[in-house]
């Protein structure tokens, strides 16, 4: 009798819950992709991060966060679908059979129309991604977040109970740097664990002598994570290949391992696979 009563209280307790935290719970890992500034790849590392990590056979979530800005559904060909609507919720695009994607340009009739919206909008549209949005039970969400420091990174660390951690883009430009180490700050303050950070446009790889240019220079980034204690994930190379690749959507296919960044890539996912706060 007992037992049946503590059933029923912890039943009640759990529908008494907010939709959003329920939605989150349900998720085993929450990680952030962010970056200082824009044109820095950031969108590049979090979709790939997204199905790497899905074609290890994790349930993956991407939304995309980035409400003026939103690429992710270009770099799977997802641009033409629309989110469906059932008794749970909306319900995410399913890229694989591992992998589901969100985005407000999933939401758009016109695909060249810009979003015209101030901070209130933009933060109530994020929450909907949260709460509304039928994830199911996933074992990493992966949030792609626009440059800098503002309402949507914002939002998202404070509506996200529990955030395992944060990925930090940057390339070796000095103006990079600069706002990168703001973007590691803004994550120690909301008390987001930074996983580390990605250096991406590390160089070029010589068509001639396959030996690396370092075309940005060099020794920023090592700098930033050394103050900071935060470790370097890995360094990506510029390869037009992986350009290619985005720009036909077909960021969830296989990627040959064998090239240079594919196998700089694979060792960022690894360390983010074994990351424990």
């Amino acid at each position: 009798m007992t037992q049946n009563i503590q059933s029923t209280n912890d039943l009640l307790k759990k529908a008494e819950e907010p939709k959003l935290i329920r939605n989150m719970r349900a998720i085993r890992k929450k990680i952030m992709v962010m970056s200082g500034k824009g044109g820095v790849g950031k969108s590049t590392v979090a979709a790939n991060l997204a199905a790497r990590l899905a074609e290890r056979g994790h349930k993956i979530g991407l939304l995309d966060a980035d409400i003026h800005g939103p690429s992710i559904p270009k770099m799977f060909g997802i641009e033409g679908r629309r989110p469906e609507v059932d008794e749970n919720g909306i319900l995410p695009i399913k890229v694989t059979e591992n992998l589901s994607v969100m985005s407000v340009a999933l939401l758009l009739e016109d695909r060249d129309a810009p979003v015209i919206w101030r901070g209130p909008a933009k933060m109530a549209a994020i929450k909907q991604f949260l709460e509304d949005v039928s994830w199911g039970k996933l074992d990493y969400l992966i949030v792609d977040l626009p440059p800098g420091t503002g309402d949507e990174p914002l939002s998202i660390a404070q509506l996200i109970e529990k955030m395992e951690g944060a990925v930090v883009v940057t390339t070796p430009q000095d103006m990079a740097l600069v706002s990168v180490r703001k973007s590691i700050r803004f994550a120690e303050i909301l008390k987001v664990p930074v996983i580390g950070i990605v250096e991406n446009m590390s160089g070029i790889i010589c068509p001639h002598c396959d030996k690396m240019i370092d075309i940005f220079g060099k020794g920023g980034v090592e700098k930033a994570a050394n103050d900071f204690n935060v470790p370097i994930l890995g360094e990506l190379p510029m390869d037009p290949k992986i350009a290619e690749i985005e720009d036909s959507g077909r960021v969830h296919m296989d990627i040959n391992e064998e090239i240079p960044w594919a196998k700089s890539f694979a060792a960022i996912v690894d360390t983010v696979e074994r990351f424990k706060k």
